[in-house]
């Protein structure tokens, strides 16, 4: 059968993008491990169906690209936003689900390449800091660690260590390494499922700037950031028992719409 897909990529993380509400599609971990590849396939870091779902504007799921449904994901989330957006069942203000539960999310800015989207993202009430880290899930568990100089680090050398670390290995975690730069924080994100550094992260960046908050004591956002593929912006409060008002704010790019027999 013959599927319409569109590339979408968030700052450099990349998705093939599928609307599914018939439900026409149903992936299989080697098709979609065939589909991400990039030497064989269209390429990309994860593949996100756009179900239908009652009492939303869609259900977002995504699969890595080592082919198995993932946890949530911030660029894909904003991605699929873009793409409910110009496929005309989603207003500018939308709400859906996911892997982690509800998102509201809003078009900022419009065109027919992509969108600016604010993605609202789930309260964090726990984190757990430790000598050297900061661990805590923002929708998918993340491990931040902050380094003198982000770019001299072997990101994925030593993320994969730390991700197949006898603590993880089993369930796996994300890492991400980080420097603040003054006006921003500088992040990199290796990432479990596609078991290699990405060009960007959202709930990496999220992450990255409340464990950035919890180094300097500040008490809301916004957090500026750079990573490999662009840059993005965090929006929070914070109290003493956790963080709410969680935005990621940041584009989504349509990069080319094509077809292709499954």
């Amino acid at each position: 059968m013959t599927y319409t897909f569109y590339k979408y990529h968030g700052t450099g993380n990349d998705f093939v993008v599928f609307d599914n509400r018939l439900r026409t599609f149903v992936p299989d971990s080697k098709t979609i491990a065939r589909l991400c590849s990039r030497q064989f396939g269209i390429g990309a870091d994860g593949v996100i169906l756009l179900n239908k779902e009652s009492g939303y504007d869609f259900r977002m799921v995504l699969y890595n690209a080592d082919g198995f449904e993932g946890s949530m994901c911030g660029n894909g989330g904003r991605c699929a936003a873009a793409m409910a957006h110009m496929l005309g069942f989603a207003e500018k203000k939308m709400r859906f689900i996911a892997y982690d539960g509800a998102h509201d999310a809003e078009i900022l800015s419009y065109s027919s390449h992509g969108a600016d989207v604010m993605l609202g993202m789930r309260d964090v009430k726990e984190y757990h800091r430790r000598k050297g880290y900061v661990l805590m899930d923002t929708g998918s568990p993340h491990y931040v660690k902050f380094v003198e100089d982000v770019n001299a680090v072997d990101a994925e050398k030593e993320g994969r260590k730390i991700r197949y670390s006898k603590r993880f290995e089993k369930s796996g975690v994300n890492v991400n390494f980080a420097a603040n730069m003054g006006n921003e924080l500088i992040v990199r994100t290796y990432e479990r499922g596609v078991e290699a550094e990405t060009m960007s992260c959202g709930t990496g960046v999220t992450a990255s700037a409340l464990s950035f908050a919890l180094l300097l004591g500040l008490e809301q956002g916004p957090v500026d950031i750079k990573t490999r593929g662009g840059n993005l912006r965090i929006h929070f409060k914070k109290n003493e028992s956790a963080f709410t008002d969680i935005f990621l704010e940041g584009p989504a790019a349509l990069s080319f719409t094509g077809s292709i027999s499954i």
